[in-house]
């Protein structure tokens, strides 16, 4: 296998872990699939969570580290998420969810595992488009918690994606990066001064 899944902090695993074993935390959650779960349930898969909150003038990223997301399996399929976040106190278990965001990571993840070369899973955010990417960077070594998105790395939009974004289609970085400028730079007013 080519994809590499960079490990998560232990204590945020540890969160996850004790959430799914609080019957007080998983029947809270608004999670059908997780509440109605027979068997036992597993966190795996551990993505860092990366948001892009802006792209500058100059068209760099500007990215952080938001959390930690795992996917929650019972027996052969994935029945919710689980988010962590960074607190003062370090790492923290934040919510369980569901979703179409859980079948399209599943998907995108089988996709990344065909591409002949090796690549670093993360997720990137890009909340202003109500998007989200399975973001594949060409470091493998890298840590998994610092660093943006480089022009070679490969982002595949999720389904659903915003209106123009073909979701489950790799997308170069420096391809991609002008079509999410565009859309994010907000437009003037009109009757506004240039």
């Amino acid at each position: 296998m080519l994809l590499h899944v960079p490990p998560a902090p232990p204590p945020a695993l540890r969160s996850v872990l004790t959430a799914l074993g609080s019957p007080t935390a998983v029947q809270e959650a608004r999670t059908p699939s997780l509440r109605a779960a027979q068997g036992p349930t597993t966190p795996e898969l551990p993505l860092p969570v990366h948001v892009l909150d802006r792209i500058t003038p100059a068209g760099a990223w500007a990215t952080r580290l938001a959390g930690w997301r795992f996917l929650v399996r019972c027996g052969d399929r994935s029945v919710a998420a689980a988010e962590t976040m960074l607190t003062p106190d370090g790492w923290a278990f934040s919510h369980f969810f569901e979703g179409p965001y859980i079948a399209a990571t599943e998907q995108a993840l089988r996709q990344a595992e065909a591409v002949t070369q090796p690549y670093q899973a993360r997720l990137l955010s890009v909340p202003t488009l109500y998007m989200l990417t399975l973001w594949l960077h060409g470091d493998c070594s890298a840590d998994g918690a610092t660093g943006s998105p480089a022009p070679t790395d490969l982002l595949v939009p999720l389904a659903p994606a915003p209106p123009g974004i073909a979701a489950h289609r790799p997308h170069r970085v420096a391809d991609l990066l002008p079509v999410l400028t565009l859309r994010m730079t907000p437009a003037p007013l009109l009757g506004s001064p240039a």
